[in-house]
This record gives structure tokens, C-alpha cells and sequence, in this order.
């Protein structure tokens, strides 16, 4: 007898259903015979389903089974599959009615003694049930909340196999209708622990962070040590505009796929900020893998990447950086699919001006010889020091400064005129723009130059032997810094500005 079940899986981020086709075959050779392309931890599931079935109190069928999983042409992976692959083996053994897993779909893990665990990925899953013509979803009880997120589907929590068939059979309890997640809970404020209020000194950066929050622009800090560029860094969510319902559902979606969801009751509220250590690899950084995960970049989607010594990380680590950057994805490549992750981010850096960490500074002299410095810098290739809009010095301290009584402004403040300067971009370049991806076409329509403003980047060009492309970065942060102004046209104290944010050109073209 041929039964038909149902199990949801991901591809990348995106869910798809799969159609679990079982048939019984009478030979002397009992077991399980899975095909369809399935990895190797589905292959294992062979002897987890096994298990389970028996120590469920159910009988498990005494001829060869043999399992196809399709589409046959796309590659399955994961444990998800254990209990639709247990309920279609029931249905064919005629233990349960086939006919009553027409409009279910299964996901789980399944124990040796019949447990069902959680597994990740399953609000794109329950997504992807919500596109298809499947209306009931059998989860992990430890899922169900992360299920619910999507509206219109009716859930059932189950904890052991056992509970999956009463369903199956209708003996279980009623399920749940799904709720959707809460859209007014993303643009609730978030309590930040670290505030800009905290910063004592550091006025230029500060304006720095909030022209680079502003526009979402790629931002560097150089300076010596204890300065406060890790301490700047870390206070850049709390000035960075409320995520919109639909950002929240793609952060949220890329950290289920990832096992990394920490709260399956709600879409997440606050970016994300991401700070890997200077030896991650590349494929740590972006993504990859034999089965591919999203790296660095595209768990701080819509969110901060923070990289801290930056010239202390490995050069083939920094240079992958180059297509995310400018495309907002990573593209990964293996025999027979590619999987696309999104990875919008602003990268947020920071740098020593020299090996030893004190050139230029007034209180200490530094030890390094210019072959040193040159040789120091020089693992920042061309490219990626093009695709970072602003460089920013960030110099000691002062003790005046550490010793002052006065509160400086609090974030909160900051913020507010950071969402004013997004507004502003939204409504002239829709609901996802940003001065930071606004397309070169448009550069001319929005930050046209009168002939002062052509004269002074024309000076500038010339000057730091500044490429194209940091060309058309001047202007989107010139661009930005008049939306924080509340101007329509650029002027040439936006562009002096724009243009004293390359200060790492003025360095290299020294050194």
C-alpha cells in the first residue's frame, strides 16, 4: 500500500513542502530504503524511526520500506523529517488512516523512546505551510510559539510520537489557531544597557555615529588605544532607527534557521549586533559550510557587524567581505544549488593608525618605522577601504573631558533624529531605502551639485586620489548629513563635511 505524507524543510531561508511517498515491498529484506536525495542525517533517521515507532507501542512493518522524499531533485537535510517519516510508515502499515494526513504537515525530531525535540527553522516552515494548501502543522511543543508568529494556520503541540498519531486520528486535543506575531510589539522601545550618555568626550565621533546611523553607512574608527572606539561601537544599536514588522520577520527568520532564536514567542525587537573575534574564518564570516548556514554578516542583517582590530584579521577573511557589501547577499555555491542569505548590515570598524597604536598621538610617541605603518595598513585592501563610506579619528581622550561633572546627550535624543533622517530617505526612496543603497542612477536627481560643490569634490578627488566609487560615497553621506539638516539641496558645508570623513585616506596617501 502507497501512503502520502507531509514534512516542511528549508532551502536557504526559504520553506518549501516535501511530499513523503511510502511503500511497503515484500522481501526478506526488513528495513527502512530512503531515496530523494536525502543527506546523511536523514539516512540515520532510518534507525531513530525505528526506535521510536516500537517504544511508541506501535508495530513496526516486517517487510522492506521504502521512502521517497520529493521534490527528488533537491537535496534534503536535517532531523525534521523523523515523525512524518514515522506517521507515513504507521499509515502504510495501515496502523492509521492514510486519508487523515492529506492536509498535515510534520515537523520533529524524534527520540529513541519516541520523544519529539525541537528542531530549527520552523517559522519559515510554518510560512511555507501558510503559501501551500495545507492549513494543519504538527510541531514540538518547544516550537509551537515560534510557529504561532504566522497567522492563519492551526498548530498541534506535540511531545512524543504518541501525541502525533492521536492527532493524526482526531483523539488528541483541539489545536491552536495561530495569532501572527504581534506588529505593534517591533516598534515598542527597547531598554538599551549602553548608552552614548555614558561617552565622556569624543564629540566628533559621536556626530560620526549618528551621520553613519542616519544613512546607514559603513563606518571605521582609527585611533590609539583606550581612545573609546570599542565603547563608541557598542552604543551603535541604541541609536539606530526601530526595525519595521517586515525587517523584524526577515531577522527573525534568518535566527531560526540558524538555531539561534532565544525568544520563540515574538518577532525580535531590537537589530542585531554582531562582534566576531579576529580569527574567524571566512566561511564563519559569511556563510557556507557542507550544509550551508548563514555566517557573520547575515545574522547581523538590518543590524551592526562590528570588527573590531580590524587589520588583525585575516586578509582572506576581510575580502569576502567585498560582495555583501555591496550587494546586500551572499551567494553560496555548491555542486548542484545555490543558496542566497541576505546580509544588509553596516559595518561598523575599528583600527590603530600603526602597529604600536600611537602615531599621531600628542602624548606618547610611536615606535614604528614607516616601512612598519605601511606594511600595518596594507592588510586592508583597496577595495574594502572603498566600500566604507566614513573614516573617523578618535583621538585620547582629554582629562577635562574624563573629568567633567556634565551629562552628555543620551542616545534616545540621537535616535530621535536619526528616525527623522530615515523618514525623510523612506519617503524619497521608498519603504526600504536608505542614502547608503541608493543606486547610482539616482545620485543625480538627489544630490545634484551646483558649481561650488563640483569644485570642492573635484579638489578632493584630485587630492586624496579618492576612486569612483568613494566618489558616490561622498555624496550619499553629504546626502544624509543634509536629511539631518532638514535640507532638499546639498551644499558645500554637507560636502566638507562628507569629505573630512576620510581620514584613513589622508593616512594612507601619507604613508
Amino acid at each position: 500500500m502507497l501512503a502520502i505524507g507531509y514534512c516542511g524543510a528549508v532551502r536557504g531561508i526559504e520553506a518549501y513542502i516535501v511530499r513523503v511517498e511510502v511503500v511497503g515491498i515484500a522481501t526478506a529484506d526488513v528495513g527502512i530504503h530512503i531515496v530523494g536525495l536525502a543527506d546523511r542525517s536523514i539516512q540515520e533517521s532510518k534507525e531513530r524511526v525505528n526506535a521510536a515507532i516500537r517504544s511508541s507501542g506501535f508495530l513496526f512493518p516486517t517487510y522492506r520500506v521504502v521512502v521517497n522524499l520529493a521534490p527528488a531533485d533537491v537535496r534534503k537535510e536535517g532531523a525534521a523529517f523523523d515523525v512524518a517519516l514515522a506517521l507515513t510508515i504507521l499509515a502504510m502499515d495501515e496502523q492509521i488512516d492514510a486519508r487523515r494526513l492529506r492536509d498535515v504537515v510534520a515537523v520533529g525530531e524524534l527520540a529513541l523512546d519516541g520523544a519529539i525535540k525541537p528542531v530549527g527553522g520552523v517559522l519559515p516552515i510554518a510560512m511555507g505551510v501558510k503559501r501551500s494548501r495545507h492549513t494543519r502543522l504538527i510541531v514540538p511543543a518547544d516550537n509551537v510559539e515560534e510557529a504561532a508568529l504566522v497567522e492563519g494556520l492551526t498548530l498541534y503541540p506535540v511531545r512524543t510520537l504518541a501525541q502525533a498519531v492521536d492527532v493524526v486520528l482526531g483523539r488528541g486535543e483541539a489545536g491552536i489557531r495561530s495569532h501572527g506575531a504581534s506588529r505593534a510589539a517591533v516598534s515598542e522601545p527597547v531598554r538599551f544597557a549602553e548608552d552614548l550618555e555614558d561617552v565622556k568626550g569624543q564629540k566628533r565621533a559621536k556626530r560620526a555615529m549618528e551621520v553613519a546611523a542616519a544613512g546607514g553607512h559603513n563606518l571605521l574608527f582609527v585611533g590609539p588605544p583606550g581612545g573609546g572606539k570599542t565603547m563608541l561601537a557598542r552604543r551603535m544599536p541604541s541609536i539606530l532607527p526601530a526595525m519595521t514588522p517586515d525587517e523584524a520577520l526577515e531577522v527573525t527568520t534568518l535566527y531560526s534557521v540558524s538555531g539561534l532564536l532565544r525568544d520563540r514567542s515574538r518577532l525580535a525587537s531590537q537589530r542585531p549586533f554582531r562582534a566576531p573575534h579576529h580569527t574567524v574564518s571566512a566561511i564563519a564570516l559569511v556563510g557556507g559550510g557542507s550544509r550551508p548556514r548563514p555566517g557573520e554578516v547575515s545574522l547581523a542583517h538590518r543590524g551592526v557587524l562590528f570588527l573590531d582590530e580590524l587589520a588583525e584579521f585575516q586578509r582572506a577573511a576581510l575580502e569576502v567581505l567585498r560582495q555583501p557589501l555591496e550587494e546586500g547577499c551572499v551567494s553560496i555555491s555548491r555542486a548542484g544549488r545555490a543558496i542566497t542569505f541576505p546580509a544588509r548590515f553596516m559595518l561598523l570598524a575599528s583600527l590603530n593608525p600603526c602597529p604600536c597604536g600611537y602615531q599621531g598621538d600628542p602624548l606618547r610617541g610611536c615606535s614604528c618605522s614607516p616601512v612598519a605603518v605601511a606594511r600595518y595598513l596594507s592588510k586592508i585592501s583597496g577595495p574594502l577601504l572603498d566600500r566604507i563610506d566614513m573614516h573617523v579619528d578618535v583621538p585620547r581622550v582629554a582629562y577635562a573631558d574624563i573629568a567633567t561633572q556634565r551629562v552628555a546627550e543620551s542616545s534616545a535624543a540621537v535616535r530621535a533624529r536619526v528616525q527623522s533622517a530615515r523618514d525623510a530617505q523612506r519617503a524619497r526612496l521608498g519603504a526600504k531605502g536608505c542614502n547608503a543603497a541608493m543606486p547610482s542612477r539616482l545620485l543625480r536627481d538627489h544630490c545634484a551639485l551646483d558649481e561650488r560643490c563640483r569644485a570642492l569634490v573635484a579638489a578632493a578627488m584630485s587630492r586624496l586620489h579618492l576612486s569612483a566609487r568613494a566618489h558616490d560615497r561622498i555624496l550619499r553621506v553629504a546626502r544624509t548629513i543634509a536629511d539631518l539638516a532638514g535640507c532638499t539641496a546639498l551644499t558645500p558645508d554637507h560636502l566638507a563635511e562628507a569629505i573630512g570623513y576620510r581620514s584613513l585616506d589622508r593616512l594612507l596617501r601619507a604613508a
